[in-house]
């Protein structure tokens, strides 16, 4: 055998070899490719019910939702209606029940300085005193004051 001969041999030999090699990469290529078509078909298989699922959820939120949009409104109103019913009761009642509470105060006053003997001052000076005092008595019971009413007032307006 000459050189070349021999030199021909060896590259027979390695292209048998690297078809050989070639072959077991292109063999177990061919394995993986099916087992990864058996994945991404049974990946189709449950991936389109819940896709399903998840537009029906979805579909259900958007539902609730509405209902949602609607209550909120509807308390709105409501909350309209208290503002405003509380505004005209408290136009309506609230001059008045001032009025007569200063009114009441001052006979109460009346009627206990007269139970106590105590008469209406004569002079002018004790007059006046009385009469500081009284202006005193309405401003006080006339001035806004942090009860119920204006409690129940600022929580309706919000």
């Amino acid at each position: 055998m000459s050189v070349s001969e021999l030199a021909g041999l060896l590259v027979a030999v390695g292209w048998v070899v690297l078809v050989t090699l070639l072959a077991v990469v292109l063999v177990r290529l061919s394995k993986v490719l099916r087992e990864a078509t058996v994945l991404v078909s049974a990946v189709t298989e449950q991936a389109v019910p819940l896709l399903h699922d998840a537009a029906d959820a979805v579909h259900s939120a958007q539902e609730q939702l509405v209902r949602v949009d609607d209550i909120t409104a509807n308390v709105q109103d409501a909350a309209a209606n208290a503002n405003a019913l509380s505004s005209t009761v408290a136009a309506t009642l609230g001059g008045p029940l001032v009025k007569m509470a200063a009114f009441s105060y001052g006979v109460r006053k009346a009627v206990s300085r007269q139970q106590t003997g105590l008469s209406l001052p004569q002079q002018g000076s004790e007059r006046e005193e009385l009469a500081r005092l009284i202006r005193a008595e309405v401003k006080a019971a006339t001035a806004p004051k942090r009860g119920l009413l204006s409690r129940v007032r600022r929580a309706v307006k919000g």
